[in-house]
Formats: structure tokens, sequence, C-alpha cells
């Protein structure tokens, strides 16, 4: 059943989705190669523990890290370890916390130094796609005019893959509630979107194909042709008219770009648009 909050409600998940923005970063200020995902795991469950709160993602049906670490070609759920991260590489990750009996998450892709035109333009076109679907979480829509937009935004306009075995999805007191909130659709089709629903909206967007599989751990998934995917999560409150977005991504950039070891130019050509 799908459930709408109080403003109360809203206001906790607000601060819980703010809290992680403000661990992501912490991470963006000192992330650059040489260091490890299991690294920067280990730093955000601190962090979490120090802000009152409990690793969501800890343990959920058996996921044995505190975060999802996702590299290049992995689309989302990889497990944190200790392969040095490299120049050029693009890191998604993930993370939540629960907080107050109400969960707070969101994921952001940043991309380590120098990296080609191509990986540039997929981190800004699947961002950008976020909040062509976060427009569309307005009372009165449906889920498939956020899935359209987003969808025709990536695969319509730059011929992506978007997966489809993978879906945002509705949060509150646990990680993942009703509705689905798919990446692809019509418009005017599934649930109609109601005031204060709470939902994750996440493209997971692939550079060549939508095809990906899941490896032996149970969890890590990849695209099958090994090209790179971007992954971007905010939590969203449906509002009338314009939709609150709960997550807070100008605190994570602000600290990015003052990182040498990061690439923001796919920011900075959004901004000019």
């Amino acid at each position: 059943m799908i459930q709408t909050k109080t403003n109360a409600e809203v206001a906790i998940m607000q601060q819980n989705a703010s809290t992680i923005s403000r661990i992501l970063a912490e991470v963006a200020k000192i992330l650059k190669p040489g260091m490890t995902t299991l690294e920067i795991d280990k730093m955000c469950k601190d962090m979490i523990l120090d802000e009152g709160g409990i690793p969501t993602f800890y343990n959920y049906y058996g996921y044995p890290y505190n975060m999802c670490t996702s590299v290049n070609d992995v689309v989302v759920h990889g497990f944190p370890d200790n392969n040095p991260l490299r120049d050029g590489d693009i890191v998604s990750l993930d993370l939540g916390i629960t907080k107050d009996g109400y969960v707070g998450e969101h994921a952001y892709t940043f991309v380590l130094g120098e990296s080609t035109p191509e990986n540039l333009q997929l981190v800004r076109v699947t961002k950008e796609s976020l909040y062509k679907g976060i427009e569309k979480a307005v009372t009165g829509n449906r889920i498939g005019d956020i899935a359209y937009a987003i969808e025709n935004h990536t695969a319509g306009k730059y011929g992506y893959g978007v997966v489809r075995e993978l879906v945002g999805h509705g949060l509150g007191k646990t990680m993942h509630e009703e509705p689905n909130v798919p990446n692809y659709g019509r418009r005017g089709t599934g649930p109609k979107l109601k005031t204060n629903m709470t939902i994750a909206i996440e493209p997971m967007i692939n550079q060549g194909k939508r095809n990906i599989f899941t490896e032996k751990d149970g969890w890590t998934v990849k695209t099958k042709d090994g090209l790179p995917s971007v992954h971007f999560e905010h939590n969203v409150c449906v509002k009338e008219g314009k939709a609150l977005i709960l997550s807070d991504y100008s605190i994570i950039e602000a600290a990015e770009r003052t990182n040498s070891n990061l690439n923001t130019s796919y920011q900075d050509f959004q901004e000019d648009k």
C-alpha cells in the first residue's frame, strides 16, 4: 500500500537525507586515487554512528557492508574493497541512515581526475535526468510521468541504456516501500502521485546497452558490455506545483569543487546551460 507522510514525518526524513548529504560532502573533500572503497565505507559508518543513527544498508537482506560503492561498469550494489581507486574512475556512492524511526538515503557519482568526454557526458546527462524526473514529481501526476522524463532525456536524446531490472521506490520507515519508480515508461500511467508521498528517484544509466548481470556474490550488478554506468539518487517528497527535494546535493557539489582530484567539468557545463 502506498503511504503518505505527515509534515512532521517528512521533516525527520529531510533531516536524515541531509545528514547523508553532509557525510558524502565530507567524502568529496578527500576522495582521490589511491584510496580504497573499504576506507570510505568505514569512514561513512563512523560518521553515521556519530550522528546517532545506524547504517541502513548494513545487513539489509544480508548485505555485508555499510554502503554501496559502484565503480565504472558496476551499476549498483558494488561491495567496498581494498582495490585502490584510479585516476579516471567513475565512483558511485550510495548510503543510508536510519534515525528516529525513518530512513534517509541517496547516491552521488564522482569522477576521479581526468576522464573521457564520453564519460563526463554520461555523468552530466544522468544527473540532468534525475532533475527532469523530479520536475514531474508533483501532486496529480503519475509515476509514468517521472519515468518517461528520465527515459526521454537519456535513451531518447542520447541513446543510453536505461536499466529496467532495478528501479526507484517509495521510502519511509523502511528503505523500500511502494510504489516502484522506474526510469522508463509512458506518460500518464502508473499510480497517481499524492501530496506527501516520499519516493527515491534514482536513474541508473548505462553508456552502452541496458543489459546487466549480477556477480556470483549475489549483489554486484554490472553492465554486460563492460561500459560505464552512472547512478544518482534524491529522496523526494511530492508536493503541489513543485517537489520538495529532501537530500541536498549543493553541499556535496561545493565540497567536490574544493578537491583538485575530482573532475567537475560536467557540473560546470550543466550550470552554464
